[in-house]
Formats: structure tokens, sequence, C-alpha cells
């Protein structure tokens, strides 16, 4: 097996907007070993969140920032 180095050196000079759809096209071709109606609901939620993003509607926080939120809301 050749490295992916190189592959990876050539995707990551893509433009934000290719390499969005590459890894969309990416994550989609991964098998899971869920059911498939769970598997259909998690993508489309997935990819709802991605266009309220992408449309402005939300506005995306650090993952850290959110962990946090979730603590402050759950410890007493």
């Amino acid at each position: 097996m050749q490295s992916i180095e190189p592959l990876m050196k050539e995707i990551l000079s893509l433009a934000s907007a290719s390499r969005a759809l590459l890894a969309d096209k990416l994550v989609e071709s991964l098998e899971f070993d869920t059911d498939s109606t769970i598997q259909k609901t998690w993508i489309a939620e997935a990819k709802r969140r991605r266009d309220e993003i992408r449309q402005g509607l939300v506005q995306p926080i650090l993952g850290e920032e959110g962990l946090a939120q979730v603590r402050r809301l759950i410890e007493p």
C-alpha cells in the first residue's frame, strides 16, 4: 500500500468548498454496522445542520465551548 501523504497534500491544497464536498463523499462512503434507518436519520440530521450553518441560520461554536455549555446544564 502506498503512503497517503502525497494524496493528502494534494487534497489539502484544494479550495475549501472542494474539500467539503470530498469530505461529504468520503463520509457517505463509509460503511457502518448500524441499522440503515438509523444511519439515514443521522445522515439527514448532519446534512440539515451543515445546511443551517452554510445558510447562516446558526453560528457554529468550538467543540470545547459546546461541551462546557452542556456540562453547565447538567451539573448540579
